[in-house]
């Protein structure tokens, strides 16, 4: 099992960036693929980027492309979000998930067995 912890979201006008951080403590990080979700009240979660256990893959929803940017640091235990020109659209709970890893790189929430609690991003027009 892995316990994940979400940091960096806040308040940021539109433009502005943020950067994400997840931190897993418990099993190998290096045994999860990993996942960046987020919900906006009323909307179901969706998956903004997803990441393979080696970092060697990467996959992004296409409201995110150009903008958003995955990546991780087995040796910390740690996936980020890079997030850019952010847009009032973009405002929403992150979540951290992580899945046993893969083949492939899921992005169906029920793909993936944990979850963080979440972290707010919220950004001004």
């Amino acid at each position: 099992q892995v316990q994940l912890v979400e940091s960096g979201g806040g308040l940021v006008q539109a433009g502005g960036s943020l950067r994400l951080s997840c931190a897993a403590s418990g099993r190998t990080f290096s045994r999860y693929d990993m996942g960046w979700f987020r919900q906006a009240p009323g909307k179901e979660r969706e998956c903004v980027a997803a990441i393979s256990w080696s970092g060697g893959s990467t996959r992004y929803a296409d409201s995110v492309k150009g903008r958003f940017a995955i990546s991780r640091d087995n040796a910390k235990n740690t996936v980020y979000l890079q997030m850019n020109s952010l847009k009032p659209d973009d405002t929403a709970v992150y979540y951290c998930a992580a899945t046993t890893r893969t083949d492939f790189v899921p992005l169906l929430s029920v793909q993936y067995a944990y979850w963080g609690q979440g972290t707010q991003v919220t950004v001004s027009s």
